[in-house]
């Protein structure tokens, strides 16, 4: 019987293999019992290529909170896995596609990104601290920027105060230059400031821009002036933003005149563009914020991509303008999109924030928009205006935040248009100074002059 299972075994279609026997196999193939060596066969930086690719179609299909437990389940798939996951490079990656993180706070990446992820949960489930502070100046604060660390105060007499957070120590005032000659009684009113890592830029209504440098010691904060203003050839500076790479200013009261944009990284802040006509219909009132008490935002503009573009906005329109990139600054003033306003829009209730735009209109509608293109991603409704007065609003990261005019602070995600909370604090009045970043958001009460900050990472993250 042996002898005859043996004959027939060299034909290949004997008796002795049916659908349960397993198939002949070479002497040189690997045993199938034994388990093969994942790192034969994903090496390290195959296995962080499939990380970032998991994180960044998680964070575009269910948002950047649901990376985190997608990477956590990748890492859990064997212990040659589990060990790339404390690549600094991999978190560095991480941090910079899901949070737009370029400066690590915490003395790893990985700490980083466990920051980043848990001061996202404390803004979308309403866990934070309120703390509140009055300025030094007795003038009307006009622009406010908050950042991790750090809060600064523009004010109507030209002066800026910066703060320390969480604890709001007063550290510096820079004053209002005395020795400059000034066109209108409200020409050195702060009209912009950029609150960066290790910079604080700020600029006037006269076109004058200052940067203190090193925030980091006290010691060594030095503030110049690297751009001198001329109210007769460019107009006023209405508005001022930017970030680590580019500046932008939205002038009114010169035709054609309406942007001008820096190149923040070089050494002399190199101006890139100058041009525009987004303003032109509002030349003269432009030129009447120079001696009339401030009112209603006229314009703004703000960085929609990080040093690649730029969203203006006014009461009839809105434009999305390329201000350059890393190796192609030709394309400066380059208009991507426009869109005109059937209805007036709320110019305080304008922002934007890594490739998003808010907008509100007169009948309390927000929408949020993509930056480039401008194409609506969600709608939803506040609250008409009350009193003549409009609704103030801004974005961080993820969130809507808007100031209704009763003094009620709401947020809505983003992504979806939805409610989510109200804060339990409220102001005792309207404001249209309204900012938010990724742990703070920061507001000033216009008739008593008390700046509130609310801190979203607590005890929890210091």
């Amino acid at each position: 019987m042996s002898s005859s299972s043996s004959s027939s075994g060299t034909e290949g279609g004997e008796e002795g293999i049916g659908p349960s026997s397993p198939a002949p196999r070479r002497t040189d193939e690997p045993s199938p019992s034994r388990r093969r060596s994942a790192e034969a066969v994903w090496p390290e930086h195959v296995v962080e290529a499939v990380a970032i690719r998991v994180a960044s179609d998680v964070s575009l299909s269910a948002g950047r909170l649901a990376v985190a437990p997608a990477i956590v389940s990748i890492f859990q798939v064997c212990s040659t896995w589990r060990a790339i996951s404390s690549s600094e490079l991999l978190w560095r990656e991480l941090s910079r596609l899901v949070f737009n993180r370029h400066h690590p706070l915490r003395p790893s990446w990985r700490e980083e990104f466990v920051r980043l992820h848990r001061l996202g949960l404390n803004f979308r489930f309403n866990r934070y601290s309120h703390h509140s502070v009055y300025p030094p100046s007795i003038t009307a604060c006009r622009r406010l920027a908050v950042s991790d660390h750090h809060l600064a105060a523009g004010f109507l007499d030209g002066s800026v105060v910066l703060f320390e957070l969480p604890s709001c120590q007063h550290l510096v005032t820079y004053p209002f230059d005395h020795t400059r000659e000034r066109l209108g009684n409200f020409s050195q009113s702060i009209s912009g400031i950029v609150l960066l890592f290790d910079r604080l830029i700020y600029a006037s209504q006269d076109g004058d821009v200052h940067v203190a440098e090193a925030l980091y010691p006290p010691s060594s904060w030095p503030c110049r002036r690297v751009h001198v203003g001329n109210l007769m050839e460019d107009g006023v500076l209405v508005d001022f933003s930017g970030d680590d790479r580019r500046w932008v200013g939205l002038y009114a009261g010169v035709p054609g005149r309406s942007f001008r944009v820096w190149n923040a990284e070089a050494d002399q802040q190199q101006v890139l563009y100058v041009g525009g006509s987004l303003t032109d219909p509002d030349s003269v009132a432009g030129l009447h914020l120079l001696t009339d008490l401030p009112g209603p935002m006229l314009g703004r503009a703000r960085v929609g991509q990080p040093g690649t573009m730029m969203v203006a906005c006014t009461g009839s329109g809105l434009q999305a303008i390329a201000i350059g990139g890393d190796h192609d600054d030709d394309n400066a003033g380059e208009v991507l999109s426009e869109v005109e306003f059937p209805r007036r829009a709320v110019v305080e209730c304008m922002d934007a924030c890594e490739g998003s735009v808010l907008l509100m209109d007169s009948r309390g509608r927000a929408r949020v928009l993509q930056a480039k293109t401008l194409e609506e991603v969600c709608r939803f409704n506040t609250m008409r205006r009350r009193r003549g007065r409009l609704s103030a609003g801004c974005m961080n990261w993820g969130y809507v935040v808007i100031c209704l005019p009763d003094g009620v602070i709401k947020v809505w995600d983003a992504a979806t248009g939805k409610k989510l909370y109200s804060f339990r604090e409220r102001i005792c009045e309207y404001s249209s100074t309204i900012v938010a970043s990724y742990r703070h958001v920061a507001v000033i009460c216009p008739r008593t002059g008390k700046l509130n900050i609310w801190d979203f990472g607590g005890d929890l993250l210091d």
